[in-house]
């Protein structure tokens, strides 16, 4: 699916930099609780990732994966450390500031979280409405079907989620999060109820977006089939960045 437009003019929210990192991870902890039940599940995280890279996080089962996703997102308060996005610090901002930095990522959840009452169509048409000014209302019907089928769901536009498989929920949930073209794509398992030609679909289109847009992509995964589609690959053990391949350093 080609981008018919400058993303940058069109889509983008003017509030990029020329930073060189699109992501920076700098010593981040993170704990839940308090006190004696206190269970601190992060410990002192560093990253670096330029803008158009995918970047897969691996590891096992409670190794923090999620919890560092959900810290890159602004979906957690920062504890200690810092992050920052096109060289803007997250940790502090105020509601409106970090509101402003949500509508720049596209979220991709293990749970879809889609409305009963929406179609597929209407799932993904309801997320363009976040940026009314930048959509003709042509864009409004055009895009969401020429997205929903480049993900393989032409034949069901028009079906709510209960006409719909677990795997195609998901690719709905996909279209949603990628519609507005966001600058930062953070994806939990978005690959893992889908078949080979489906998760081949959206990896394609992720590839896409990422050499064609700059956009940068986490994906949190145990699907091995990814792996030997991305350069850089980030293991995590215990709460803490092991392995960062791309930088062939072991930490």
């Amino acid at each position: 699916m080609t981008v018919e437009k400058n993303r940058a003019d069109d889509y983008g929210s003017g509030e990029r930099s020329d930073h060189p990192f699109s992501l920076e991870v700098e010593d981040v902890d993170y704990t839940f609780g308090e006190g004696d039940s206190a269970k601190q599940v992060l410990f002192d995280n560093h990253l670096q990732v330029r803008p158009g890279e995918i970047v897969v996080i691996t590891g096992p089962s409670g190794s923090g994966k999620t919890t560092l996703l959900t810290l890159m997102g602004t979906l957690r308060t920062i504890q200690t450390g810092g992050i920052r996005f096109h060289g803007q610090e997250l940790r502090g901002l105020g509601r409106e500031q970090t509101y402003r930095i949500r509508r720049r990522i596209g979220f991709i959840f293990q749970g879809q979280y889609l409305f009963d009452s929406l179609t597929a169509h209407e799932t993904v048409r309801l997320a363009m409405q976040l940026f009314p000014e930048r959509y003709t209302r042509e864009d409004f019907q055009r895009m969401p079907t020429e997205m929903l089928e480049h993900l393989g769901l032409g034949d069901r536009l028009h079906h709510k989620p209960t006409q719909l498989s677990g795997g195609q929920q998901q690719r709905v949930a996909i279209g949603r999060a990628l519609i507005n073209h966001p600058e930062m794509i953070l994806a939990d398992e978005p690959t893992s109820g889908l078949d080979k030609d489906s998760g081949h679909r959206v990896m394609e289109l992720f590839r896409e977006r990422a050499k064609q847009e700059g956009t940068t992509i986490f994906i949190v995964t145990h699907d091995s089939r990814i792996l030997d589609a991305v350069e850089h690959i980030v293991h995590m053990v215990d709460g803490r960045i092991r392995m960062d391949k791309a930088r062939h350093t072991f930490l």
